[in-house]
């Protein structure tokens, strides 16, 4: 049955394409700043450019040495999330599978470690990545980011893999399938939703993080982009001008990556927590 186009329906619309229009205003100061001049943000930073600079782009690649930073923060993200991928699911599958007080004792303990702020372990995590040789290495960092992703994708990993029938499983094992070969060629495609969910979460957050990589990457050469950005704003001048064009550099990836994926957020999120 087809459903009447009311006056309610119709309020709610433009409820929400307020609502929408008032989240895209901060984008819009960004980009039409970020094509402006300094003295012409001072002047009037919601006004429409005189003049197009485009040259601001182009100063700030050279900058900040964006093809760096651009590679450092790819490497991270990309490994980071591999890493929580494959750690999370196998952890949340081996828990489900072999139910017992242990294994509810684990993932309270795991996914209580949500709820703790970083700041209150910051200066421990300092003491011990130097001791471990963590600091100042990618590898080190990447490390550090398997630590804080596991929680949250343990948690949504655990709630979709007791969706997933146990029968395949046990019909795989007759048919001489081993322990991993049951997950990573039965279980782990049937993951996919959740999987795919995890990666949009863990890449939006390490790729926008900036204190942790502040804290452990003091080398120039190993900075990402929220770091280079940040060498715009110091503490006596603001180079607005070339900041705002860092940072729609720095969004540009992850805002593309976002909308291309988008549509399995809402899906994995509901088969994670509810089923």
């Amino acid at each position: 049955m087809d459903q009447k186009y009311t006056k309610r329906t119709f309020l709610l619309e433009i409820i929400g394409i307020t609502l929408g229009l008032i989240f895209l205003i901060p984008f819009y100061f960004v980009l039409i700043n970020s094509v402006k001049s300094f003295s012409e943000i001072l002047i009037d930073a919601a006004a429409l450019p005189q003049e197009i600079l485009f040259s601001n782009y182009a100063k700030v690649w050279e900058i900040i040495k964006f093809p760096k930073a651009f590679w450092n923060s790819l490497i991270i993200t990309v490994f980071s999330n591999i890493g929580i991928v494959v750690l999370s699911s196998m952890a949340a599958w081996k828990m489900v599978r072999t139910p017992g007080r242990f294994s509810k004792i684990l993932f309270v303990v795991i996914v209580s470690a949500m709820v703790i702020p970083f700041q209150t372990v910051m200066i421990p995590l300092m003491k011990l990545g130097g001791s471990l040789g963590m600091i100042n290495s990618l590898p080190g960092i990447i490390m550090m980011y398997f630590g804080f992703g596991v929680p949250l994708s343990l948690f949504l990993y655990h709630g979709f893999v007791k969706t997933v029938p146990l029968e395949i499983e046990e019909a795989a094992r007759i048919d001489g399938c081993s322990q991993f070969g049951v997950f990573w060629r039965i279980v782990f495609p049937l993951l996919k939703p959740i999987t795919v969910t995890v990666i949009i979460l863990n890449t939006l957050w390490i790729w926008n993080d900036y204190l942790l990589p502040l804290l452990v990457l003091q080398d120039a050469d190993l900075r990402t982009i929220p770091l280079a950005t940040s060498t715009f704003f110091a503490q006596y001048t603001k180079q607005w001008d070339m900041g705002l064009a860092a940072l729609v550099l720095g969004i540009a990836p992850i805002i593309i990556f976002f909308l291309f994926l988008q549509r399995h957020i809402i899906k994995g999120i509901a088969a994670g927590s509810v089923k």
